[in-house]
């Protein structure tokens, strides 16, 4: 009985994927938003790759000092994560409702909370950054480095806020494009500034980590800048994309009621809140295993570093499939077509999980040529390329986890299973896996790695249990306040 339901589950799912590729309207759709969002993402990561490779070069203190200060960023970046995926929900179901005035409501309030986040991140790194990197590490030369970058990338939080804030609604409403080329620009203006202020060159002043964190916030503020300035040419039919998403300040009631109106800021809380405090405490409960890291012998702080930059470039691979699967089930939903949805996301389930096989089969066989492009010591290269190893089997989760947690179950509003699924994977099983193996028994870093990586293997189960009960397939802008 056992081999058949197994031939059966086999059958299944290769039915499925054949039934993928005859939906060549579903593969245009789903291609036409994955490979933006992807390349965005790619550019991105290898500008941190970029950052990294020429930062070491000033010393491993140097680019790990860097990279414990950009733990305080993520937790930010997490907690605008959060908000533009919030936002998300209810402006994906919202085009698909073809209700313009409520996603300029959802705009103005995502991008409103965002500045005001950033704002709160960006002055306690201004006053004592110091203090927030003796936080996160105990080192005292990382410290001092890392507060030198930390004072000067700050002052990019609001803009980036602002930023996330309109590519996450462009996105929504199936305009990736835009924030694609903007964003690609952005990088190619910030690797060359990165050159000139850490090394001295084109006539730029030699700053080292300064400078690369001086060139991010040039960088950033461009791309704010012209993301604003573009949608506002960005046709739609006869209107600018900008219609629909910028205030038009004029005092009238029309105008006045997206900010005023209680009932759509309490139903925008109660699907966005969810959302905002499951990235921000999963964030927070990221950056202690940084904390542990930092705490662990240098080699190995090293290693985590560098593999934790590897990790985001290959993450990649899977979030890009990720952004199309929440906007098109979001669209469906939102316009009443359940069954469509339903299909759509086993469809994106059985990609996923395909990509994801693929991705760490070649991250595995490519171990030695990635480590080699880091000119670390040869203890904190035997440490990193055996986080590879663990690293390479945890990518499936992993991408299925994401899959199911942030695109599926969030598109249909079902916030509070995401959260739970997050907060308890993070907090009950990976941070005190990080403490036992990095505090307790000392254990090298690799074996420290794959102990917090069991919350994936935790969240796995859950979250499939969660997705087959179906209480995700809902419209939850089918009945809206005026």
């Amino acid at each position: 009985m056992f081999v058949v339901k197994n031939k059966n589950w086999f059958g299944d799912n290769m039915n499925i994927v054949k039934e993928i590729f005859k939906d060549r309207s579903f593969i245009k759709k789903t291609l036409a938003i994955a490979v933006p969002v992807t390349a965005q993402n790619l550019l991105s990561n290898m500008l941190n790759l970029v950052d990294s490779l020429l930062i070491i070069r000033l010393g491993e203190a140097s680019v790990t000092s860097v990279s414990l200060a950009n733990k305080y960023f993520f937790v930010f970046s997490l907690l605008m994560f959060g908000i533009s995926s919030g936002s998300s929900i209810l402006a994906s179901q919202y085009y698909g409702k073809r209700d313009m005035l409520g996603i300029k409501r959802v705009f103005r309030i995502s991008i409103m909370i965002g500045v005001l986040g950033g704002l709160l991140f960006m002055l306690p790194a201004l006053l004592n950054p110091h203090f927030i990197m003796s936080i996160i590490t105990s080192h005292q030369d990382m410290i001092q480095i890392g507060s030198t970058y930390l004072v000067v990338i700050a002052i990019s939080y609001p803009i980036t806020a602002i930023t996330i804030s309109y590519s996450s609604i462009l996105r929504s409403m199936n305009y990736v494009k835009v924030p694609m080329l903007v964003t690609t620009f952005a990088i190619i203006v910030n690797v060359i500034l990165n050159f000139g202020f850490i090394f001295g060159m084109f006539g730029l002043p030699r700053l080292g980590v300064a400078g690369s964190a001086l060139a991010t916030v040039i960088a950033r503020t461009l791309e704010c800048t012209l993301l604003i300035a573009i949608t506002r040419f960005c046709k739609e039919g006869d209107d600018s994309v900008g219609d629909f998403i910028h205030a038009k300040y004029k005092k009238t009631k029309e105008n006045l009621e997206p900010f005023i109106n209680r009932l759509f800021v309490k139903k925008y809380f109660f699907t966005a809140s969810p959302v905002i405090a499951n990235e921000f405490m999963w964030g927070l409960g990221v950056t202690i295993y940084a904390v542990v890291y930092g705490r662990m012998e240098p080699h190995a702080t090293a290693a985590i570093t560098i593999t934790n930059i590897i990790e985001s470039i290959i993450v990649v691979s899977f979030l890009g499939l990720c952004n199309s699967s929440a906007v098109i089930l979001g669209n469906e939903l939102g316009g009443n077509e359940l069954k469509k949805a339903e299909k759509h996301a086993k469809y994106f389930m059985v990609l996923q999980f395909m990509i994801s096989i693929v991705v760490a089969i070649i991250t595995f066989l490519l171990k030695d040529v990635i480590v080699s492009l880091f000119p670390a010591s040869s203890q904190a290269i035997h440490y990193i390329k055996n986080c590879m190893i663990v690293l390479s089997i945890s990518i499936p989760i992993r991408a299925l986890n994401t899959q199911i947690i942030v695109s599926i179950l969030r598109s249909g509003g079902d916030t509070l299973a995401a959260l739970f699924l997050d907060i308890s994977g993070v907090w009950f099983i990976g941070i005190p896996m990080a403490y036992l193996g990095g505090i307790v028994f000392h254990l090298p870093i690799y074996i420290v790695y794959a102990m917090v990586l069991l919350e994936e293997l935790y969240k796995l189960i859950l979250g499939y249990i969660r997705y087959r009960q179906k209480k995700w397939i809902k419209n939850i802008v089918v009945r809206d306040v005026i």
